[in-house]
């Protein structure tokens, strides 16, 4: 049967070259050979595309948002270190005023410590800022004000001594 179609096709083969089937053809004809799976695969491709672009959001949103953090809390820093710097001047500068010369009980060492500790975490804070670095060099800055406040606590005591034993002679 297959020989017959043959010689009818290749007899008659002018007549069918110049004939193209319809639309309705093709869409029968794509549709049998490749089902509904035209539309799914269209849907699939698009539901790909959104987990796609959601994930790569996902992924790039923890490294973009820290930076605008990061710029916030130099900025903050740069406030706070104006305050605190300050403040530390000013009660160095009443350490100094002191009449003579106080026992400082290593003092001087560990507020020396403390400056050293704070430019590294300066640096620190150059190269990868970050929240806690801001945190930890606030609280180096709170512990040297709290070390000069022991240091004033203890000069006006024993100024307070002396002078009790002044007026007893």
């Amino acid at each position: 049967m297959s020989k017959k179609l043959e010689e009818f096709v290749q007899a008659n083969r002018q007549a069918f070259d110049d004939r193209k089937p319809s639309e309705r053809v093709w869409k029968n004809v794509s549709r049998k050979l490749f089902g509904s799976q035209t539309s799914a695969s269209l849907i699939f491709w698009r539901a790909a595309a959104v987990f796609f672009m959601a994930l790569s959001a996902y992924l790039l949103y923890p490294r973009l948002a820290p930076g605008a953090d990061n710029q916030v809390a130099l900025k903050e820093l740069q406030d706070v270190e104006k305050f605190y710097f300050r403040e530390i001047a000013d009660k160095v500068e009443m350490i100094e005023s002191y009449h003579g010369e106080p026992n400082l009980n290593g003092f001087t060492n560990d507020f020396k410590q403390l400056e050293a500790m704070y430019e590294v975490l300066k640096e620190e804070m150059r190269i990868r800022p970050s929240k806690k670095v801001k945190e930890a060099l606030v609280l180096n800055l709170l512990i040297r004000i709290d070390l000069l406040n022991q240091q004033l606590y203890k000069l006006d005591q024993q100024d307070e001594g002396e002078s009790k034993t002044d007026t007893k002679v």
